[in-house]
């Protein structure tokens, strides 16, 4: 892997310049060689360079484009860090993610762009079209020059448990790292094609890189459909994804209901998943009729990746009876520490449960401008997860996490935030925001109201008036009137008696909204 060792642009230059006629990426325009690669990441450098002082930095939003992928290097190679930006997201918190990155400009699909025009954005803003234009106007972009591996690469928002998102900062480093803890855990063959179908926007684009700093080619779905999914492993000789749940349900069901799509997945061999849990029986379903190797990754945004695997031949024990290793996160990949401690930081018991705490290079750097919350979460080198974790016979259970943050559909909500918006509904006294159980999404939002005295609830009035205020996969899907709150004698809301009564009472739930 060349060039691993110093930046996300030299680790291209590197491939580009022992393999310059593979292909790195295929999408729906085309293909790129990888010496097209590199020169579409020098171009960059020029444009940031015209158009932006040293300091400021560039955002892009829009769904997955190859643009996308040229602006993860680009930028970068130019001392600057990229802003991904979530086009789920509702405008004004879009907004707000640009105005706290300090983004000079805006590089994106039109339609997003036009979104934050109407919304008040004045920034520069360049749709993909015009973007690749002017990269095509530098005739191979200038030489690189040398950056520091240390300084932010990426800034990504990260939902954690205060209502606003935490930016955290991913170093040229800390992304390579987490590229090289995958590869000792995960090796690329040498005849890997990679199919990539989630957002560009997440944290989980690291296996793009991953792929790319193997020099294999990386296919990339602008939206995951079981479908399309089919074609292009057909089509491409895919032999490798990443899928979530909902994404894998999707296409067990359509293999059931068109089995000749069985013999169009006949390239592929691995699916790795992560971000949420996999259910075991879709996990055993999905072996039967796919008899690929099945790969987990356990991670976080503030880890640049994953740092924790459960590797094919766990699944295959797992699968094959030993049940109880189909519920492990895995094992700590080469390079990382992990240890489980109490409340007051003290390592647990074998077998007890603690907080995972990770300490390897690929730890990010900290949060955008928010020391108190960097300080919280980096103590004495170690990244403090927040998730719990018990290690049984080597393999590390992740028995709970943060409590505040619900995963549905591979996306992380903050409970606190929806909380904030529901509040702001006038026949609403007090709330409490959990995740509840879905077989498609993983979990949905559920809001538990008291009302106003002397105000009636009215359910779908709650969700439409969240529905202007959040992104729609924060929006709640349920909404459980009650007269009072479980509280502390603190008076803080006890929120797994919460989840508790919601488990034992399924009927409070009522149709999903």
């Amino acid at each position: 892997m060349s060039g691993v060792a110093g930046t996300l642009a030299g680790m291209i230059e590197g491939v580009a310049a022992s393999h310059p006629d593979d292909t790195a990426l295929i999408d729906a325009a085309g293909s790129l060689t990888f010496s097209e690669l590199s020169q579409r990441v020098r171009a960059p450098v020029a444009l940031t360079n015209e158009l932006l002082r040293p300091d400021v930095r560039v955002a892009v939003i829009g769904s997955n484009h190859r643009v996308w992928v040229e602006l993860y290097y680009g930028v970068p190679a130019s001392g600057r860090t990229l802003v991904f930006l979530n086009h789920r997201l509702h405008p004004r918190e879009v907004i707000a993610m640009i105005e706290r990155s300090g983004a000079g400009i805006v590089v994106g699909e039109i339609g997003e762009l036009d979104r934050l025009r109407d919304a008040g954005v004045e920034l520069p803003m360049f749709d993909w079209q015009t973007w690749s234009d002017l990269v095509d106007g530098f005739d191979g972009g200038p030489a690189l020059t040398p950056v520091n591996p240390e300084i932010p690469a990426w800034l990504l928002f990260t939902s954690g448990t205060t209502a606003a998102p935490k930016g955290a900062l991913l170093t040229h480093r800390s992304i390579l790292a987490a590229v090289d803890a995958s590869a000792g855990a995960r090796p690329v063959e040498v005849d890997d094609v990679y199919v990539f179908p989630f957002p560009l926007c997440h944290v989980a684009g690291y296996n793009v890189v991953h792929r790319h700093a193997h020099g294999r080619p990386v296919v990339l779905m602008g939206g995951f459909s079981a479908a399309e999914f089919c074609d292009i492993v057909e089509r491409e000789r895919a032999t490798s994804t990443s899928l979530a749940a909902t994404m894998l349900a999707t296409l067990v069901d359509l293999i059931d209901a068109e089995p000749h799509r069985r013999a169009q997945l006949e390239p592929l061999r691995s699916i790795a998943y992560g971000a949420a849990p996999m259910p075991t029986p879709l996990l055993r379903r999905a072996d039967e009729l796919l008899k690929v190797d099945f790969a987990q990754g356990y991670g976080m945004t503030e880890l640049s990746g994953n740092a924790v695997f459960l590797n094919a031949d766990a699944h295959r024990r797992g699968l094959a009876g030993d049940a109880e290793l189909l519920e492990a996160a895995g094992q700590p990949a080469p390079g990382v520490d992990l240890r489980l401690v109490d409340a007051e930081g003290n390592d647990v018991a074998r077998g007890e449960v603690g907080e995972i705490l990770i300490r390897a290079p690929q730890v990010m750097l900290g949060y955008l401008n928010d020391q108190e919350a960097t300080e919280a979460a980096l103590q004495d080198g170690w990244l403090r997860t927040g998730d719990m974790g018990r290690m049984v016979e080597g393999w590390l259970h992740v028995v709970d996490r943060k409590k505040d943050i619900i995963i549905t559909g591979g996306e992380n909500v903050s409970s606190l935030e929806v909380e904030a918006a529901v509040l702001e509904h006038p026949s609403v006294a007090r709330v409490a925001v959990v995740g509840v159980p879905d077989s498609k999404w993983g979990e949905n939002v559920c809001a538990v109201v008291v009302a106003t005295p002397g105000l009636e609830i009215v359910a779908a009035e709650v969700v439409a008036f969240v529905r202007q205020r959040l992104a729609g996969f924060k929006v709640p899907r349920h909404i459980v009137v009650v007269e009072e709150l479980p509280v502390t004698g603190s008076g803080k809301v006890v929120k797994a008696e919460i989840r508790e009564r919601l488990a034992q009472n399924p009927e409070l739930l009522g149709n999903r909204l």
